[in-house]
């Protein structure tokens, strides 16, 4: 199968991210053995961003992949590639957003990455562990603060672009009415059932790209839902088109 050009949005940073991306987060994560030939075919293919984050424990298959590709002669450089990752909650607090972003280059074997995200609108104690969290773990964020380490990362080059995940308006706006630099991005879970309106005009109006996570609904994830996939006004779109409802 012959690799096609990705098409690119230019973001309000100036950097240029290719609007499909491939998604490196699910659960369970697959063994590296399985994992980095998956992420190696989808370069062959034509995929050029790669999503990940520090929780997810993708990043050092990632990596391992892209070294691979550079030595398979299937991408000619770095630059060819854009790395997105994120920022867990542990260390959404002021003084630990650079170490983390450090120890993510660390594993991904990069020295910088393409988009940094704040993966959640929440900060949680260090050290705490797993997917449930008592009132004990959750502490307060410091959105203007944290923003700020951000935005170092940024002119120290660690990182290309900066933004936000699975924020809504409220707390977005929070970041935009303090940041020197606004967010380039935000991601969120967005599909055909679940349009993010509101998220959509608010970004618009900043030069906020707004980029969809699970954009199919994420059937067959533990997350996921068949509003996408199963929809009747989808279903007769596509065979009225002659195209799947995915596409």
């Amino acid at each position: 199968m012959e690799a096609k050009a990705m098409p690119e949005v230019v973001l309000n940073s100036g950097q240029k991210m290719p609007i499909l991306g491939f998604g490196t987060g699910t659960v369970p994560l697959p063994p590296p053995h399985v994992l980095i030939p998956a992420f190696i075919e989808a370069i062959k293919v034509g995929y050029r961003h790669f999503d990940t984050a520090a929780y997810y424990g993708s990043e050092e298959p990632l990596g391992q992949a892209i070294a691979q590709a550079l030595d398979q002669g299937l991408i000619k450089s770095r630059s060819e590639i854009f790395v997105t990752s994120k920022l867990w909650c542990t260390e959404a607090h002021p003084g630990l957003v650079l170490p983390a972003l450090k120890s993510s280059l660390q594993r991904l074997g990069l020295e910088y990455v393409d988009l940094y995200l704040i993966h959640f609108p929440v900060r949680l104690r260090q050290g705490a562990k797993g997917i449930k969290y008592g009132k004990e773990d959750i502490l307060p964020l410091d959105m203007k603060g944290t923003w700020e380490d951000m935005e170092q990362c940024s002119k120290l080059g660690l990182a290309k672009s900066i933004g936000v995940s699975n924020f809504g308006v409220k707390k977005l706006a929070q970041i935009v009415q303090n940041a020197t630099i606004t967010p380039a991005v935000i991601q969120v879970e967005m599909n055909a059932a679940w349009k993010q309106e509101n998220l959509r005009k608010f970004c618009k109006e900043r030069g906020i790209h707004v980029s969809a996570w699970s954009p199919l609904g994420a059937n067959g994830a533990v997350w996921g839902s068949l509003a996408v996939m199963d929809s009747p006004i989808l279903k007769d779109i596509a065979s009225t088109l002659g195209k799947s409802v995915a596409q």
